[in-house]
């Protein structure tokens, strides 16, 4: 998406972020990840994806917009975020196609995970980092094969 810049006439194109956080714990055989099935929502619809994630807003931190995201999608709060990179993708042919997103991991929360939009997630479970389902949202899989890994770099990129 372009906007023109009121100073000089030129077109620029528009950054969206955005902010996920993967839930972790550990589990019988190793670390687990809280992943949500996602249905109804128009994008990756039958992935699974970061149980919590969303747009930044206006004003909003990105980790402000975690924990937002976190109350709306899985009710929990008080949530604990340790930031693990910064993403910046293109997919080039669709009308937003520029984005910057921030992801976190959190390991204490107050609250069980539930399903809060059964409209836009039709499961939510845990996996075990290494032996996630499929499909997974691509660029979200590669954060988490970095988390697993212990190898993500504080800047990472997709699509390019």
């Amino acid at each position: 998406m372009t906007v023109q810049d009121p100073a000089t006439g030129a077109e620029r194109f528009v950054v969206v972020p955005a902010a996920y956080v993967f839930f972790l714990r550990d589990g019988e055989h190793g670390t687990e990840v809280l992943l949500q099935l996602r249905r109804g929502t128009g994008y990756m619809d039958e992935h699974w994806a970061a149980a919590a994630a969303g747009h930044v807003e206006r004003g909003e931190t990105a980790e402000v917009a975690a924990r937002r995201e976190a109350h709306e999608e899985v009710a929990v709060e008080d949530v604990e975020l340790t930031f693990v990179t910064a993403m910046q993708r293109t997919a080039h042919d669709l009308p937003i196609d520029e984005r910057v997103d921030f992801f976190f991991t959190a390991r204490s929360w107050t609250g069980e995970p539930r399903i809060v939009e059964p409209s836009k997630c039709a499961d939510l479970r845990w996996y075990r980092l290494d032996g996630l389902p499929d499909p997974v949202v691509p660029h979200e899989r590669v954060v988490l094969e970095g988390i697993r890994a212990g190898s993500l770099p504080a800047l990472t990129h997709f699509g390019f």
